[in-house]
């Protein structure tokens, strides 16, 4: 697979160039060779990741590549943030790449863009140093992708909110410090009367109901949260009252190119695993390489994932570049979500009866991989947001 993607030169409005980009790859690049794979098996096992870890990571930077100076931030851009992803992909553990990109790019970005300036200050050195893990609760048992349909209140009490629901599917649910959860201050007044507010972990009212126990992503906590008369100050809210579903569906094209670049990344390591299994793999007197159907069906996959990466590269560019690309952030989310899937299907075919092992990382992966098409909008979703501006 080619290490280097189409990036842009520098330009107004991107100060980054391609090598200061090729950098940040080499360093995450090798913090997940030292740092993550020779221990993530043990973070499968336990199901979440240790924080020594995720301070690390903000030690090194990583939480930060898009935020300001001031609280500590590389104050990069999209194809940084699209590298980050791609390379926590490459990882094979997507339950360390899903926990750490919701914290920087799904639920932190609620408390930078819409926080007011004292959030701001309290909340994000903490965020970017690793101190303080993010989380954001949107999802319930009978609301996903369809955000107005969620049932969480919050009603106003003289200086504070009271809220009452129950939030499900929550990743870093069990251990976040901190939670920005949507709930209806005005349920009459449909996608305007969601509001987006600032939970702390040990707020009384605020509960973890149950550790989920998922089919993959294993090495990430995901939680069912209940708020019951979980009082929080007014100061609180995020943003402006009424104003939490645009904030919702402004940061879910950020997810989801992120998403997508966890998924190139992925569907890259699955291939160079399978293309070294199938050179070693002796059969019928020479090795499955020797097969003209193999080589030449990881010849198109090989095919397919490099063109979904320059897409994605493309898509990240104009996204750096403050352009409108709400119709290519779906394409990408869409493309890249099934094509992960692709992937991971004929590569643990062709590890054969291996592939099945849960000593395989290609079994893993797999599981891992479905989600993909799921999670951050389904494929349905965007397909439709896509035949909607057609």
């Amino acid at each position: 697979m080619m290490d280097k993607a189409w990036v842009p030169a520098r330009g107004p409005g991107l100060p980054w160039a391609a090598g200061e980009y090729e950098l940040l790859r080499d360093q995450v690049r090798r913090f997940v060779e030292e740092e993550i794979k020779p221990r993530a098996d043990r973070w499968e096992e336990d199901g979440f990741i240790p924080r020594p870890i995720l301070r690390r990571m903000g030690e090194l930077g990583f939480f930060g590549i898009r935020y300001p100076a001031e609280y500590g931030g590389a104050e990069m851009d999209a194809t940084a943030s699209t590298i980050f992803a791609e390379e926590l992909g490459r990882s094979t553990y997507g339950g360390v790449a899903i926990a750490t990109l919701v914290h920087t790019d799904m639920a932190s970005v609620h408390v930078f863009h819409d926080g007011t300036k004292a959030q701001r200050a309290r909340w994000m050195p903490g965020i970017i140093s690793g101190e303080v893990i993010t989380a954001v609760a949107i999802t319930e048992p009978d609301a996903g992708s369809d955000v107005k349909a969620i049932s969480t209140r919050a009603r106003r009490e003289g200086d504070s909110y009271i809220l009452d629901g129950t939030k499900l599917y929550i990743t870093n649910g069990v251990h976040a410090d901190l939670y920005c959860v949507a709930a209806k201050t005005d349920p009459s007044a449909g996608s305007h009367g969601i509001t987006m507010f600032l939970v702390e972990k040990g707020t009384p009212g605020l509960s973890v109901a149950r550790q989920l126990d998922k089919h993959g992503w294993r090495s990430s906590d995901t939680a069912e949260l209940v708020f019951d008369g979980c009082r929080i100050p007014a100061e609180n809210v995020l943003g402006a009252e009424g104003l939490g579903f645009y904030s919702i569906m402004r940061n879910f094209q950020n997810e989801r190119l992120v998403l997508a670049g966890m998924a190139i990344g992925a569907a890259e390591a699955a291939i160079d695993m399978t293309l070294a299994w199938v050179k070693a793999r002796r059969a019928f007197g020479g090795v499955l390489w020797d097969m003209q159907a193999i080589r030449e069906r990881l010849a198109m996959l090989s095919a397919k994932v490099e063109a979904g990466r320059q897409f994605l590269y493309a898509t990240a560019w104009r996204m750096a570049a403050d352009e409108d690309c709400l119709r290519e952030v779906s394409m990408v989310k869409a493309v890249c979500g099934e094509l992960v899937n692709e992937v991971m299907y004929t590569c643990l075919q062709f590890h054969g009866a291996m592939g099945l092992m849960r000593e395989s990382p290609i079994e893993r992966m797999a599981r891992d991989a479905r989600v993909l098409s799921i999670g951050g909008g389904a494929t349905e979703v965007m397909l439709d947001v896509v035949a909607s501006m057609s």
